[in-house]
């Protein structure tokens, strides 16, 4: 690998850059909310060779929604609970689009 080439990992957001340690601090909280986090499987850290936890951008933008409804007063458990469903409606609604972008274009005067 050369150096190009692990710069742009740095622009991947799923590329697992961050410690534990580093992906607290950035957010705000602790390793035991990530580990919480982990425990409840909202999100599942990379491993680097040496067993650390390596998190993602990606992750990471999860783990502070997860934050945001806690410190709103949400149950860890029911936070994770509504982030998987948040992410769900979207993905249905990604869906839905494609799909009608799809039958508009085969069928134009279908389209009310």
């Amino acid at each position: 690998m050369t150096a190009d080439d692990s710069y742009g990992r740095l622009d991947d957001d799923d590329y697992p850059a961050y410690t534990m340690g580093r992906a607290a601090e950035m957010l705000g909280t602790t390793p035991a909310f990530l580990r919480a986090l982990g425990e409840h499987r909202l999100i599942t850290p990379l491993r680097s060779g040496g067993g650390h936890r390596r998190y993602s951008r990606y992750q990471l933008r999860i783990a502070a929604r997860a934050r945001e409804l806690v410190d709103q007063g949400t149950p860890i458990e029911a936070a994770c609970r509504i982030i998987v469903l948040e992410d769900q409606l979207e993905e249905a609604q990604r869906i839905n689009a494609e799909y009608r972008r799809a039958t508009e274009t085969a069928h134009p005067s279908a389209v009310a």
